[in-house]
């Protein structure tokens, strides 16, 4: 079989599985649906969170293998925190005017970045074996934090104007993806408070799907 079979891959494909089947409970539309909707979106955060360190910590591993991760890690964040959103998007009433442009924009300004990202690693890694400190542009992944959070927020928010206020997030999200901008990279500290929230999110997303 083609391809590179080995550990350092196997959160970034659990990452696409989990945003795939997101993408599926999407389309059945019911409220429980679109819990299930938005923790796969979580679990994608997570499993994208931990995938770079699980591939460094092969130490044997090829110039092919490192281009290899770089691009299939890209192409899952695409499908996970792009295409995903943008169908989550679509549920809430965004099939025309405004809703079609936040779609497309979420998922455009999403492959730019990915894949002015990708160039800019591959150039990063020729030069140097030090690991990335900061980011130009808001990480894609940031939308696995963002929108579970807005959802979770939706009682508090008039229902009419939900859907609004999600579509605002995502043009929001588009426009800092693409934006030429600093961002530090996760740090330790970061990592325990991004879980800490996720376990908040996960218990109330629970809560509100009973």
């Amino acid at each position: 079989m083609i391809g590179f079979w080995n550990y350092t891959v196997i959160l970034t494909y659990l990452s696409l599985c989990s945003a795939v089947f997101g993408i599926l409970q999407v389309f059945e539309g019911s409220e429980k649906n679109m819990t299930i909707a938005f923790l796969c979106l979580l679990i994608s955060g997570i499993c994208d969170l931990f995938d770079g360190k699980v591939a460094r910590h092969k130490k044997d591993r090829t110039d092919q293998e490192k281009l290899f991760g770089i691009q299939i890690d890209s192409l899952a964040d695409l499908v996970c925190f792009g295409v995903l959103p943008a169908v989550i998007g679509y549920h809430y009433g965004f099939n025309h005017g405004l809703g079609v442009v936040s779609a497309l924009l979420i998922v455009l300004c999403g492959l730019i970045r990915l894949g002015y990202f990708n160039v800019m690693e591959e150039e990063r890694q020729r030069t140097s074996a030090e690991n990335r400190k900061e980011y130009q542009g808001m990480p894609i992944t940031t939308t696995a934090i963002v929108f579970p959070l807005i959802f979770m927020g939706r009682h508090n928010i008039p229902k009419a104007a939900f859907p609004y206020v999600f579509q605002i997030f995502m043009i929001l999200m588009a426009v800092l993806f693409v934006l030429n901008i600093k961002v530090k990279k996760f740090s330790a500290k970061s990592i325990i408070i991004f879980f800490t929230i996720t376990a908040i999110i996960i218990f109330g997303l629970v809560k509100f799907s009973k």
